[in-house]
Formats: C-alpha cells, structure tokens, sequence
C-alpha cells in the first residue's frame, strides 16, 4: 500500500487511489467542484489543484533535520485525477495551492449572476463555501457580465439557471452513468458555454432530482421548492423514506411545523447518494394537509372531537362488548416495528388471532436501481418480528360479519368494511373510514414519531420526529428550526398546525391500561427494549447503535457492516 503525506500527515492509501479520495477516506477536505466519489472524472473545475512533490533522488540533498528535502513539480496538478504513488508529498495549504485555488475562484466569479439573495442554494451552496474559505474576496473584473438563459425548464421536476452554471458537468455525468438517461450535453464554448437538452428531449427521469444536490451551485433548482424559504429558516431531520421497502434515507426540511421539502441522505448500504423523484414529491402531503387533529367519537351519528381520555374510554367501552372471537384486527404495513409490537400484545391482550395486514405490492413501480415494488414501508419489519398476521390485498380484502374492526390502516375502502358493525380508527388523515367510525383516534406519522422501520433487506433503521405534534412536543424541543422553536404567537412563520395526535404504541398502551394491563413504556425506545429482548433477530440492538452504523441487520447485528465514509457534497447546510 503506498504511504503519501498530506500537508506532512502520513497517510496510508490504496493501490489505484486518487489523491482526493485517499485524503476523503482519512477525512481530509480538497476543495472541489466537479469531483464526486460516484460519477467518472472530468477534472474540469481545477478547483483541487494542489503542490505535488517527492523525496530528492540525491542522498545528500537534505534539509535541517537530515531528512530528504522534498521536489515539488513545476505545475500544480487536479488531485482527482492524480493517482497516489508511494512516498509522494501533497501539499494542500502551501502559497502555491492557495494561489491556485483564489485563481480558480476569480475565474468562476467572473460572470456569476451574484444573486445569493433570491437563490435557493444560498446557505449551503459549495460557491458560497468556498469564496468564503478559498477566495481573496475581490474581483478585477470591471467588464459586462455575460448574460445566459435563465429559467430553463429541464422537465416536470428541474428548473436551470445558465448564468449560475460553472460548468463542473456533474448533472450531465449523473444524467449519463446513473439515472441512464443521457440527454444532457454542453454547448457553444468558451464563457458561451451552457447545458441543453438534446432536441426534442427532457430530463424525466424517475431519479432526476438529485441533480439538484449535485450541483456546487444553484444553477439547479427544484421546481416543487422554489422560493419555499431559506435553507437557514428550516430545520433538518434525518428519516427514512416511507415511500417503498426500499426505506431511502433521507432528510426532511421542516418551517413552519410544515415539511417543505425531502431530500437523500447518504446511506451507502441502502440508496448511496440518491432517492427517486416519487419519494421526494409524494411523501409529505399526507404529512402536511387533511389530517385528524383531535380524538373524535360518534354522537348522535355524527363524529365529535373529544378529549384523549373521553375517546379511549369509549373504545375500551366497544371492545369490552364484544367477544374476543368478534374482534379483528387490521395492522398497517407502514407501521413502526414498535406499533406492530404492541399491537401484537394488544391482541394476546384481547385473545384473539384474527390480525390481517393489507399488502401493496406494484410490479410496476419497482426498478433496477432504487425503487421497490413493495410499496409498504414496513411490511418486511411484520416478518421480521414475526408477527402473527395474514396478509392481504386491497382487492381481496372484507370484513363480513364481524361486530367490532380496530384497524391502523386508514387506506382501507368502505366496501371493504361493510360488514363491521362498528371501527375504532388509529387515523392519520380525514378518509372514508374515518367518516364510518365510531372512534377515531389521531395516528401521528412517520415524520412525527420516533421509532424504527426494517427494509427490504432486512435493515433495522431509525427516524425520529421532524414534525411537532402536542404529543412529542417536549421531544423536539430544540430540533425545530430556530424561527420555529424561538418565534411568538403572533409570527406568520409559527403559525403551523400541531396534531393532537400519538404514536400507534402510545394508544394502544392507554388502551391497554384501561383493560388492566400496565405495560409501563416511557417512550418508543422501552418497547424497542422489550423488541430486542424478546425476538432474536433484534437481539444487542438499540437505538444508538442504529445511529452509528446506519441501521443493523435482523439477526446479524453482532456483526455491523464497517462505517461508510459519508461524503457530504455541501457541508455548510445547518444541522
């Protein structure tokens, strides 16, 4: 393995490496703009030239401490694309990297627009970073900007700016090696040159709005966010995406209590860099709109909200009328692992083995890259805990005869609930079941609850709450964003809804306690506990040790794949 020195910190690299990723895997930064460890060199930008040297060849060429004084090259060179050799010398800091890097720097701001105050990508744009950190911080351009098409629509997904552009061809890379839809080139040259789409094309790729991260710029933006708000008015949550059994990792961006935008998080275990364009634009919208915020209970046949105490009485009122055998039980396969768990021991609570879960599976929604055609987002944590239920289809799904259906499934249609007298609905939003119901009780979501979900190849991950619900409002405390968490009363941007809703868990311990059953959970993490002591295959795991590893594998999580290095294209977003 050769040895190099970066800026004199010996460094143990790989045969074939490149000095950029030799430094990224021993968390040294190079300034960059066209390089990213997933995409093919282009070595465009010369953002990461650096002073290359080695040992002087002549014995007795050596310095004050009797080591061999070091020969840098005339030239500097991109350390993308030089390759690591033993005993070489990088020089990162020295005058001559740093001219090179101010050089590089006064170039690509010579005809930048400057716009920072109208552009999405202020506060966590790579050009800020680095004319901040790697600039003199003056131009002696006095000359007439060049002016490009601006507002370019790429497709249904991807608006592009021409004059914010620096021609690092990341977007054209990805659009070619990883989305496979090559329809993105340059054109003209010079400070003329821009990206097109090839004639009678457009950007539509199911996966095409990652390019929006991988721009250094804002010469990308999405069409869904624009103008939205700033990135430094939003907090930041990392989750999982709800969207498949895929579970993508994510980042939900969050203002007003309202989720306005999703976003990957690198995982390279499960989406590397990515997340197709159906998780981004879908998910959230069950999140922020026609949702139930308050426990209801029919009255003289109309639903009225009530109080917590009032609606679980209620149900424990139902489900104390009716035999066991007269109770069935519908699981949602996009349930926490701690929901289907204490649904589980709600049902040994009320004897009965009549549990069903609706399956989604949609051949044509899965791939050969990211998306899955189970469209569930836990079904495979069902298995996992092996929890005794039967699944079903939406179409061959029916309760007949049945006195009294508790169902965590608010997708269900009221045909196939025709036939149950009465329903209590653990319910996220206003559906045609919850109109039927006799009980409804608010359901918070992924994106309010902290928990677990497992994936599709078995991987345990956790989310936590983005979004603040009366229930876990003392959980986010400081995680909102700081115009959410420190606003008043009567600031327009703290004016978002807080749910009265809870965790699947959490209600059906209230149910369970006035059944007689005390089962003393704190929080999601003491019935994670109860998971990990009672079923083998979640044996040693806890919820820190989720964290550090990116998720563990059912029955292996004695054995964690090794850390990833998490490349991070812009590093100066807020946490």
């Amino acid at each position: 393995m050769p040895t190099i020195f970066i800026d004199g910190e010996q460094i143990e690299a790989k045969e074939g490496q490149t000095i950029i990723e030799a430094a990224l895997e021993h968390s040294i930064n190079v300034p960059h703009f066209c390089w990213h460890p997933s995409l093919t060199v282009a070595g465009n930008c010369r953002m990461c030239l650096v002073n290359i040297g080695f040992p002087s060849r002549n014995p007795d060429d050596v310095d004050e401490n009797g080591d061999r004084k070091i020969q840098y090259q005339p030239k500097a060179a991109i350390a993308c694309a030089t390759p690591v050799a033993d005993g070489m010398h990088v020089n990162l800091t020295g005058k001559k990297s740093v001219e090179a890097q101010e050089a590089v720097m006064e170039f690509l701001l010579i005809n930048h627009p400057l716009d920072c105050p109208i552009c999405d990508e202020a506060g966590q744009c790579k050009l800020q970073e680095y004319a901040f950190n790697h600039s003199k911080g003056k131009s002696r351009f006095d000359e007439q900007k060049n002016h490009k098409d601006k507002r370019v629509q790429w497709g249904p997904t991807i608006m592009f700016d021409g004059e914010r552009c620096i021609s690092c061809s990341r977007c054209i890379r990805y659009a070619d090696e990883i989305a496979k839809q090559p329809v993105l080139t340059f054109v003209q040259r010079g400070d003329h040159v821009t990206i097109q789409t090839f004639e009678n094309t457009q950007f539509d790729s199911p996966y095409s709005m990652n390019v929006i991260e991988l721009c250094p710029v804002g010469a990308l933006t999405s069409i869904d966010f624009r103008f939205k708000t700033r990135v430094w008015e939003m907090s930041f949550t990392d989750s999982v995406c709800p969207g498949c059994s895929r579970g993508c990792n994510m980042q939900i961006g969050v203002r007003d209590n309202t989720i306005v935008r999703l976003e990957p998080k690198t995982n390279m275990e499960v989406n590397e860099y990515w997340m197709c364009d159906y998780g981004r634009l879908t998910q959230y919208e069950g999140v922020n709109n026609n949702r139930v915020v308050e426990p209801m209970v029919r009255k003289n046949g109309s639903l009225v909200a009530v109080s917590w105490d009032e609606a679980i009485a209620e149900a424990v009122k139902l489900i104390s009328g009716v035999p066991s055998k007269d109770i069935s039980l519908v699981a949602s396969a996009s349930s926490t692992n701690e929901d289907l768990f204490a649904l589980q021991k709600f049902a040994s609570l009320l004897n009965t083995s009549s549990i069903e879960y609706i399956s989604n599976i949609d051949p044509s929604f899965g791939d050969d890259f990211l998306k899955q055609s189970d469209k569930s987002y836990n079904s495979f944590g069902i298995n996992a805990l092996q929890l005794k239920a039967k699944a079903s289809t939406a179409d061959k799904f029916s309760v007949k005869n049945t006195p009294l259906l508790i169902t965590t499934d608010d997708s269900l249609s009221v045909d196939a609930v025709s036939g149950a007298n009465a329903i209590i609905a653990f319910a996220s939003n206003k559906t045609a079941i919850v109109d039927k119901a006799a009980v409804v009780l608010p359901l918070s979501t992924y994106a309010e609850v902290e928990g677990t979900v497992t994936n599709f190849q078995n991987r345990v991950q956790h989310i936590e709450p983005a979004v603040a619900t009366v229930e876990n409002q003392r959980f986010m405390g400081m995680k909102q964003s700081r115009w959410d968490a420190m606003g008043a009363h009567n600031d327009r941007w703290t004016q978002g809804e807080k749910r009265n809703s809870r965790s699947g868990w959490s209600i059906l311990q209230s149910l369970a306690s006035e059944l007689g059953q005390d089962w003393n959970y704190k929080q999601s993490e003491d019935v994670f506990t109860e998971i990990a002591s009672s079923n083998a295959g979640f044996s040693l795991m806890n919820y820190a040790q989720l964290d550090e590893f990116q998720g563990l594998i059912v029955g292996a999580s004695s054995l964690p794949e090794k850390k990833a290095i998490v490349y991070q294209s812009h590093v100066m977003k807020p946490n």
